[in-house]
């Protein structure tokens, strides 16, 4: 987010609030997706789960709470009114059942059957890309880009969302439990869709570097540059060789 709204010219301090405002989504969901209704995970970031050290309802009511926080400090931001409204307007879809939860709810059906290459795209473009085009797009709001311009950085982040997941899914079968700091290999356990899964292991990886330079063709066809562009271009390398 800071890194867009340095792309559109706009100032670090800008895109604080707005950060700070999906990171409270970003770790209610993770919250909530380690529940037992979930996937029932006990070890995030390697440390017990909300849910294991404090109780499943202290974390049921961290997760509503973060999620409410987040909106507060969007609408208490200090930038124009049209923004800040804007702002809730493109996280709430993101978030809804037209973004991530939408895509948790697909995801969790998915494990009951074996869905097809399609519909494992339409589950990861809703539950992990929507949240980061969504970040990329308040990161371009707050440094004050026209809509053409925010719509250009939330494709970029789409794709780099999707990079994200395919590379996410490949840790989950071939890094370790101590690398990832959580459980490896529990997708596979509990039969979820995942890319290896359904295209391969190889495929999986030519696909998360199509992604990748999908992101990078989506930026350059903005009337970008400077610092900011080349610290997004440089995110996308950092995702597409991560090992944790």
């Amino acid at each position: 987010m800071v890194a867009a709204a340095r792309t559109v010219g706009g100032r670090t301090g800008d895109a604080l609030p707005a950060a700070a405002a999906v990171e409270m989504v970003h770790t209610y969901s993770l919250i909530h997706d380690d529940l037992p209704a979930m996937d029932d995970d006990a070890l995030r970031r390697g440390r017990p789960t909300s849910h294991v050290r404090f109780g499943e309802a202290l974390a049921i009511l961290a997760g509503d709470a973060l999620q409410a926080l987040a909106f507060q400090a969007l609408a208490e931001a200090p930038l124009p009114a049209p923004t800040r409204i804007e702002s809730m307007r493109r996280l709430a879809i993101a978030i809804g059942p037209a973004g991530m939860v939408g895509g948790q709810t697909l995801d969790m059906e998915a494990a009951r059957r074996n869905p097809g290459p399609s519909e494992l795209e339409r589950i990861h473009r809703k539950k992990t890309g929507a949240l980061f085009g969504a970040s990329a797009a308040l990161g371009a709001l707050a440094g004050g880009a026209d809509r053409p311009l925010v719509d250009r950085l939330e494709a970029f982040g789409l794709e780099l969302g999707l990079a994200f997941q395919i590379v996410d899914d490949l840790l989950d079968t071939e890094g370790t439990t101590a690398q990832l700091g959580k459980a490896a290999g529990k997708d596979a356990a509990a039969g979820k869709a995942t890319y290896p899964g359904i295209h391969g292991a190889e495929a999986a990886r030519r696909e998360a570097a199509h992604r990748a330079g999908a992101a990078k063709s989506a930026l350059r066809s903005a009337p970008v540059g400077g610092a900011g562009a080349e610290l997004l271009e440089a995110l996308v390398d950092r995702v597409l060789h991560r090992s944790s």
